[in-house]
């Protein structure tokens, strides 16, 4: 009886690749790669994880999100707007807020915490529907805003560090606006905590 091993054995005609030809192909997937992603993560998104309580209950500490950083380029943030920029005390520092009052908008928070917007030009004061606020603070406080200046509160009100104490942020250091939350799964969401008037 013969048996016929050739099917089972590898071809001898078959080209050997080197070690050094794998490395250089891996090399190459490896910068294609970083030519693709490296743009996309310094100017188009990034991906934030929430920590701390005072965006409270809409956004949790741990989560996940990805930071659009393009829209703000081409437009301007509007009230509403969940938004990570620079801690002005602390450049290094990143934090995440909802965008309340505007450039050159006067903001006034009541004893009850209730805010009243008073637009440009505008002598009567419009008051905020924030259904997104679920813990308030006493707070007496009247601002107005600069010409590049916005008024930046978490919505947990009542353990948030934000404007009231800080103060107002600067355009400039915006990063971007939550775009997706990711992680956890249950919560995937698009513009995650957006709300508008």
């Amino acid at each position: 009886m013969n048996i016929n091993l050739s099917k089972n054995t590898p071809s001898s005609d078959a080209p050997k690749r080197s070690f050094r030809a794998e490395a250089l192909e891996t090399i190459r997937f490896i910068l294609i790669a970083l030519a693709v992603v490296i743009p996309i993560r310094l100017y188009i998104a990034q991906p934030f994880i929430v920590s701390g309580a005072s965006m409270d209950p809409t956004f949790a500490s741990g989560q996940y999100l990805i930071v659009d950083e393009i829209s703000y380029r081409v437009t301007d943030p509007v009230r509403g707007d969940v938004v990570i920029f620079k801690y002005p005390n602390d450049l290094k520092k990143y934090f995440i807020k909802r965008v309340i009052g505007l450039p050159g908008e006067t903001l006034i928070i009541n004893e009850e915490g209730k805010v009243f917007i008073k637009g440009v030009g505008q002598e009567s004061l419009t008051i905020l529907n924030e259904p997104y606020v679920k813990f308030t603070k006493s707070d007496a406080i009247e601002i107005t805003l600069a010409d590049d200046e916005y008024f930046m509160m978490g919505d947990n009100r009542a353990g948030s560090y934000d404007s009231r104490v800080w103060g107002a942020v600067k355009r400039d250091l915006f990063i971007g606006r939550a775009l997706v939350r990711l992680f956890p799964v249950t919560t995937v969401d698009l513009l995650p905590g957006q709300f508008r008037q």
